[in-house]
This record gives structure tokens, C-alpha cells and sequence, in this order.
């Protein structure tokens, strides 16, 4: 086919060629062929019409393969288990293969679905789709059920197939502002054929006969890299497979441990502090999730700055709740796998509370809690000053407004008593807690809008009196005496606003205000001063002879 579309293309050339020769050789004529030739072809006339045909057709789906028909046409090729692969070489055996054939036959198969196809048009290609399908089924069970079928020459074949249909360059989102919380994800329209390709590769690592020593040579750092890219993908379903495949490689190659580690660490590094855009965060998490669990002890230093460098600031990320809840068991984790990182994981969510979005408040209070119950009592008087000036904050910033969400956050923060744990830790420190949280709880009980708060309150309060009844009346009587000083304060501030207020009327009716009162005073004795110092000698030549007159008068 390719040979007679090439001759085709060499005749028109020399027809054109002949044509040009017969005008003799004019340029006016050659150009004018020429540019009919060239806009015939030309490529982006025809690379835009096919953007605006695919961008119609692709409705909620999305292909990452952007081609054309493939120029290979499938054939049905004789099914694995029509054969037994055992060598037999005595006469009359027709019905049995060798091994090696056994193997060629899977080699063709797994070959035959390296050849993708276009899914952009549901009713192109049915029957190759159809055999790759069926194919793709076939070998997924063979590989399931079968033993001694993953011979070495097997690795190199099944890489390149599942690297032939895993990896591509995943397609732009076809909505912009793709909100993750509320839109719909763009699922990948050639999934039919990619879910048994992972469900292969699945089998593929999971089988009894698969040998880590000969996967390595095939399954190495580029490998892995490429297999990351693909958790940008926007299609949940995609994600949930290369999370499983990810984790199974990291559980059978040591050596690739590291590598994989790192990479996550560059993927969650460029999310927070340049793009704060990749789909797969939350399942990249949960794989952590499992490997931090396995840490051996004493952790290492590489791990104590993951969770400083890394982790506690994914915190900071406006998409947060997409991976909160992972995130949180990562961080949980790390804290019963060593007590003393609870200073440094409890500073860093303060340093990062929100300020102006309650929903994320709510979030770091239910992470602040599954902290807590496992913080040990040596390490909770280290952070119990901050903490809980942060959980009065959460609880008081109630009496600025009636939001519902605002009052979720004090809910969710006086629900902290109601934690067995967290109580005894507060009742082993209630001298230290007790004065910090009182004002705040006590001008709640009295002043607040919402009634299921003011219950909650009246809990703590009255949890408080049990713990403490002398402290409890010490705080009650000195908010008393503070609230009394304030008022006082109040009171004074209104009398001087009046006074205020009354002069401002008597200077609109005519009378000399305060304000001109002082400026006049000020001049008088700006001038008395003034003419003092300008005549000190004349008023001391005048006053003695008024002095000596007298007696001059009595000489006389």
C-alpha cells in the first residue's frame, strides 16, 4: 500500500515536472504548480480541522492518542491454551507443541497488542479493537493460571507491550478551570483496552514465577519515571491501577527504593511551591503511606526532612482537602514511629493554620486531634502552650459573626474534650490550659448566638470546675475583676467622647471651642515672652529712676 501511494506521488511529480518542460520551463507556470501543490498540503489547515473535529467529538472522554487508523490489520491467532507446552518429540504428537512454540505464540500475541488504535471514533477499527481485546483477556488469564510461562526472553516482550499502550503524553484538560472538588474528570477513552493492559502487568508482577533479578534489566529508572508521569492523569481509575503497579515495584526492587522516593519528593516539591497542580497526590500519598510504615528505627535523616520539608508543607496547598486524609495518616505515622518529631510537625501546622478559610480549619483541628491521641505526655508540654492558644483562637472567633461554617470550627475544636485521651492529657495540665482557654470559654457561655456551641461550652466549663475547683474560681473571679475593668474603661471612654461631642456643638453656636482656647493661651504667652526678651535692658533703665523717686521727693 505505502508502495503504490509512493509511485502515485512519483507520477504526479513527473506530470507536473513534464508539464513545466512542454510551457517551456516558464516561471510563472512552475510557481503557479507549485502553490497549488503546497496548499494542498499544507499542514495546518489540516492540523486545525482536525483539532476542531476531535475537540467536538470528544464530549466527556478524552484519548491521549491523537493518530489516524492503524495501517496494521489484526488477525485471530490460535488460542494459548490449544496447546500444552511440554517438549514431546516421539511420532504421531500433532496435537502437542514445543516450549519454545509455545512461546513464539505468546510472543506474536503480546506483540499484536502493542498496535494501538484510535478510540477517538467508536465505530472505527471494531474488529482489530475487538481481537486486541480479546487477545489482551487471553493472556491475562494465561499468565494467571499458568506456570513456567514467564521465561526470561518473556520479560523484554511484555515491558515493551505494556510500554507500547501505558505510555503517552497525557492530553491537555478540556476544561481550563478544572475545579477537581466540582467538575466531572475527563475519563481516558481508550480505557476498554488500558485496564487489561494493567490488570497483565498486574498479574505480570504478582506471578510466582516472575524473578526480580531478570525484571530489573527491563523494568529500570527510566521505566519508573514514566510510570510517575502517569499519575497526572485526570482518570480515577487509571490512577487507582499505577498506585497498586507502583507499589508492587517498590516492593520487589530494592534498588529502585530510593530512586522512587525521590522522584515523589521533585513531584510534591514542584506541586507546592510552583504549579499546586497534579491529580495524583492523593494516591502518591497513600503509597507513602504504607512505606512509611515500613521504616526501620531509628529513622534516618533523609526521612526526618520529608516530613519537614515536604510533607508539613503540602499543608499550605489551597486544594488540600483533594489528599487531606492521607496526608494526615503520613504525618500520624511519622509521629508513632518517633515521638520527638511531634514538636516540629505541631509548630509547622501552626505555622501554616489558615487564616481565612474555615473548611481547612475544620481539616487541620480533625489532624490535630489523631495527633494528639498518640502524642506521648512529654511531648504534648513542649507544644500545649501554642496548641491551645490556637484552639481559643478557633473557639472565640465565633462571637464575630453566624456563619455556619465559622461555628463548624468552634464545634469541631471544643469536640476535642470529648477525647478520652486528649482529656487526660489536660487534666495532667490544667494549670497550664485552664487560663488560656477560660476567657474564651467563659464570655462564650454568656454571649454566643448558637445554643449547641453554648452546650458544648458549658461541658468544658463545667469539666474544668471538676478538675480544678480552686483554679476554676481563681480565673472566675479574675475575669470578674478584668471584665469590671473594662467596663470602667468603657464608661470613660463614652464621658470623653460626650465632652467631645458637647464642645464640637458650642463651637458651632459661636463659643470659643477647647481647641481655640488653648491657641489663644499659647499666642498670649508666646508674645508676653517675646517682648520680655526683646526689652530686658529698657525695663530695668525705666524702673529705677520710678524706684528712686520717692526718695528723691522725701530729699527734697
Amino acid at each position: 500500500m505505502r508502495l503504490q501511494i509512493h509511485d502515485s506521488m512519483s507520477n504526479t511529480a513527473a506530470t507536473a515536472s513534464s508539464a513545466g518542460s512542454a510551457a517551456g520551463g516558464g516561471t510563472t507556470a512552475s510557481t503557479g504548480a507549485a502553490t497549488t501543490f503546497v496548499d494542498r498540503i499544507d499542514p495546518f489547515t489540516k492540523i486545525s480541522v482536525l483539532k476542531r473535529k476531535t475537540k467536538r467529538s470528544q464530549g466527556s472522554s478524552s484519548s491521549s492518542r491523537y493518530r489516524t487508523c492503524s495501517d496494521v490489520e489484526l488477525q485471530p491467532l490460535p488460542l494459548l491454551k490449544g496447546v500444552v507446552p511440554v517438549d514431546f518429540t516421539g511420532a504421531g504428537c500433532s496435537l502437542y507443541v514445543t516450549a519454545q512454540e509455545q512461546e513464539e505464540l505468546m510472543i506474536r500475541k503480546l506483540r499484536q497488542c502493542s498496535v494501538p488504535f484510535d478510540f477517538m471514533d467508536p465505530m472505527a477499527e471494531l474488529k482489530g479493537k475487538e481481537i486486541k481485546r480479546d487477545t489482551l483477556n487471553e493472556l491475562v488469564d494465561y499468565v494467571s493460571t499458568s506456570r513456567g510461562v514467564l521465561t526470561e526472553n518473556m520479560y523484554p516482550e511484555i515491558i515493551k507491550m505494556i510500554s507500547s499502550n501505558l505510555f503517552r503524553t497525557l492530553p491537555p484538560s478540556d476544561n481550563p478551570d478544572f475545579d477537581p472538588e466540582e467538575d466531572d474528570p475527563t475519563l481516558e477513552a481508550s480505557w476498554p483496552h488500558l485496564t487489561l493492559v494493567y490488570e497483565l502487568f498486574l498479574r505480570f508482577l504478582e506471578s510466582p514465577d516472575f524473578q526480580p533479578a531478570i525484571g530489573k534489566k527491563v523494568i529500570d529508572q527510566k521505566f519508573v519515571l514514566q510510570l510517575l508521569e502517569l499519575f497526572d492523569t485526570e482518570d480515577p481509575r487509571e490512577r487507582d491501577f499505577l498506585k497498586t503497579v507502583l507499589h508492587r515495584i517498590y516492593g520487589k526492587f530494592l534498588g529502585l527504593r530510593a530512586f522512587i522516593r525521590k522522584q515523589i519528593n521533585n513531584i510534591f516539591l514542584r506541586f507546592i511551591y510552583e504549579t499546586e497542580h497534579f491529580n495524583g497526590v492523593g494516591e502518591l500519598l497513600e503509597i507513602l503511606g504504607s512505606i512509611i510504615n515500613g521504616f526501620a528505627l531509628p529513622l534516618k535523616n533523609e526521612h526526618k526532612q520529608f516530613l519537614v520539608k515536604v510533607l508539613i508543607p503540602l499543608h499550605k496547598v489551597k486544594c488540600l482537602s483533594l489528599y487531606h486524609a492521607q496526608l494526615a495518616y503520613c504525618v500520624v505515622q511519622f509521629i508513632e514511629k518517633d515521638s520527638s518529631l511531634t514538636e516540629s510537625v505541631i509548630r509547622g501546622l501552626l505555622k501554616y493554620w489558615p487564616k481565612t478559610c474555615s473548611l481547612k480549619e475544620v481539616m487541620f483541628l480533625g489532624e490535630m486531634e489523631e495527633i494528639l491521641d498518640v502524642v506521648e505526655p512529654l511531648q504534648f508540654q513542649k507544644i500545649e502552650t501554642h496548641l491551645f492558644k490556637q484552639i481559643a483562637r478557633c473557639v472565640s472567633i465565633l462571637n464575630y459573626g453566624v456563619d455556619y461554617v465559622i461555628s463548624k470550627v468552634a464545634e469541631r475544636a471544643l469536640y476535642l474534650w470529648n477525647n478520652e485521651y486528649i482529656m487526660s492529657l489536660i487534666e495532667e495540665n490544667n494549670q497550664t490550659i485552664m487560663p488560656i482557654m477560660f476567657p474564651a470559654l467563659y464570655r462564650i457561655s454568656k454571649e454566643h448566638w448558637n445554643q449547641t456551641i453554648v452546650a458544648l461550652v458549658y461541658n468544658v466549663l463545667k469539666t474544668f470546675m471538676e478538675m480544678n475547683s480552686q483554679l476554676f474560681d481563681e480565673l472566675t473571679a479574675n475575669y470578674k475583676a478584668e471584665r469590671q475593668k473594662e467596663k470602667k474603661k468603657e464608661t470613660e471612654r463614652e464621658e470623653l467622647w460626650k465632652q467631645l461631642a458637647q464642645l464640637e456643638i458650642s463651637s458651632v453656636r459661636g463659643k470659643p471651642s477647647a481647641a481655640s482656647l488653648i491657641s489663644v493661651d499659647n499666642n498670649n504667652k508666646t508674645s508676653s515672652n517675646n517682648s520680655l526678651d526683646s526689652v530686658p535692658t529698657a525695663v530695668t533703665t525705666s524702673a529705677a529712676p520710678i524706684a528712686a523717686s520717692p526718695i528723691a521727693a522725701q530729699q527734697q
